[in-house]
């Protein structure tokens, strides 16, 4: 498994953000759903070394989060919610620039064949602050995908598209899922039905269900993932 998550906690002050969760994750798409304070950003930032755990210990493609983070870094794509970019460099001059810190062998060929995945073509000689909403979220993707990397963890991948390019991100994490394990978090259950082959979803910092799609809408009576979020999730968080 690419992915080993075994009671992984972290903790602020008198609050348990993620509580002792555990879990894998191979090739494939996995759905990493709860509500807003859940502790799913939380983890994702422990997994790709942001912050320390507090206790329990994770490891990406069998190196250690703690004692070996330059490793797992190698080996992993981030595209985080808040989607950091330059956005006074031109776009391609921004993949350049992160094909660099990465070493990347030959990066024209590489730049282009992402910019092609992405749809970026179009947009690519402007500069990022130029770039709507839903294009930024393109560069954040390529970026994350630039180096090639065995893992991808995407918070929210898809905010700001239109109907149009939602289809081709969807098709493009499809795609990317048959050879590379994808962690994707999102509020979005239309998303998770279109490209997600299991799910865990998470409330309060403890994992509250681990199946797949079809697993779980069996054990709940076949209702829609949505309602058995609700399910989940609501008595829990008060929401």
């Amino acid at each position: 498994m690419s992915i080993q998550v075994h009671a992984l906690t972290k903790v602020y002050g008198q609050q348990k953000a993620v509580d002792g969760i555990s879990f894998h994750a191979g090739t494939g798409v996995l759905g990493f759903l709860g509500p807003n304070g859940a502790g799913k950003s939380t983890t994702m930032k422990m997994l790709t070394c942001f912050i320390p755990q507090t206790s329990g210990t994770a490891s990406v493609c069998g190196f250690d989060i703690n004692k070996q983070p330059l490793d797992v870094k190698r080996n992993i794509g981030y595209l985080p919610e808040s989607n950091p970019l330059y956005t006074d460099m031109y776009v391609k001059e921004s993949l350049a620039f992160i094909a660099g810190i990465h070493g990347i062998h030959e990066p024209a060929g590489r730049i282009a064949e992402v910019i092609e995945q992405t749809g970026l073509g179009p947009e690519q000689h402007k500069k990022i602050r130029q770039l709507s909403k839903g294009y930024r979220q393109r560069v954040g993707l390529a970026q994350a995908i630039l180096h090639n990397p065995q893992v991808l963890i995407l918070d929210e991948p898809t905010s700001g598209l239109d109907p149009n390019q939602l289809i081709g991100i969807r098709q493009l994490i499809t795609d990317l899922g048959k050879t590379k394990t994808i962690i994707l978090s999102t509020h979005i259950m239309q998303e998770v039905e279109a490209v997600c082959q299991r799910v865990i979803i998470v409330n309060s910092g403890k994992i509250v269900a681990d199946d797949t799609l079809a697993g779980l809408r069996e054990s709940n009576n076949g209702n829609s993932l949505e309602n058995i979020f609700i399910g989940l999730t609501n008595n829990l968080s008060g929401n």
